[in-house]
């Protein structure tokens, strides 16, 4: 079975942190986002969705992390906590992963890149208006990911670790690549993204986000890469 990731990524950091934690064997592919390689004739024989991650099982490809995630929990036979055979258990994994598409990892994805990519792309830093309103609705997201679906428990979904878990840890650790800790003054969910972190081994997950942690190195390198320049008509549409 074939990973193909790139770690700077949210989605490909579930789909590695899972599959790692398992110990499901794979072998990773790496493609390089920064460099555009997800646009390339050669991935676009494996993929036309042009985006990471990808599985590729035998004849078998697959995209979209959270139908990757739950494919690797029913194909491996994992434990049943990360995606309960239990109908409303189950259904409330779907609900969280459905929900953070356009709301959690919308949010934290802005963040990260109208201080990353923006001033690359478009020349200027960011307006201090769409900064605050990305902000706003990053804290909007948090607020829901703590009272609809943490609440009182340890976890997501239930008192143990699920995918639901998994996809939205690497989300809110997106924009500590920008210095920022969106958990600051959140002590319930800083703690539960500490659990998650010990469940997944804590050696492991500073692998996973070992890029994105070294901030300052991260944000020279995006905005001194020559290789944007192809891409720049593609996020010029974004940040307009």
């Amino acid at each position: 079975m074939e990973l193909y990731l790139d770690l700077l990524s949210p989605p490909c950091r579930a789909v590695f942190l899972f599959a790692k934690t398992l110990k499901i064997p794979f072998d990773f592919k790496h493609v390089e986002l920064a460099e555009g390689q997800q646009y390339s004739e050669e991935f676009a024989k494996l993929s036309i969705v042009k985006k990471v991650p990808v599985l590729k099982d035998g004849d078998f490809v697959l995209t979209e992390s959270t139908a990757i995630l739950k494919y690797l929990a029913r194909k491996c036979l994992v434990a049943d906590h990360w995606f309960p055979a239990d109908l409303r258990q189950q259904a409330l994994v779907n609900e969280y992963s459905s929900w953070q598409h356009l709301n959690l990892r919308s949010h934290c994805s802005k963040v990260f890149l109208f201080k990353t990519l923006f001033p690359a792309i478009m020349g200027s830093e960011v307006s201090k208006e769409k900064m605050d309103i990305a902000l706003e609705d990053l804290r909007h997201s948090l607020d829901l990911l703590e009272e609809k679906f943490l609440k009182d428990k340890l976890f997501l979904v239930s008192n143990k670790i699920s995918l639901a878990d998994v996809v939205a840890v690497v989300e809110v650790m997106q924009p500590f690549a920008v210095a920022l800790d969106v958990l600051e003054g959140r002590p319930k969910l800083s703690a539960w993204r500490d659990r998650v972190k010990k469940e997944l081994g804590e050696k492991l997950f500073q692998e996973a986000h070992e890029r994105i942690l070294d901030s300052k190195s991260l944000q020279q390198k995006m905005q001194n890469n020559s290789s944007l320049e192809k891409l720049k008509p593609k996020y010029e549409k974004l940040f307009r």
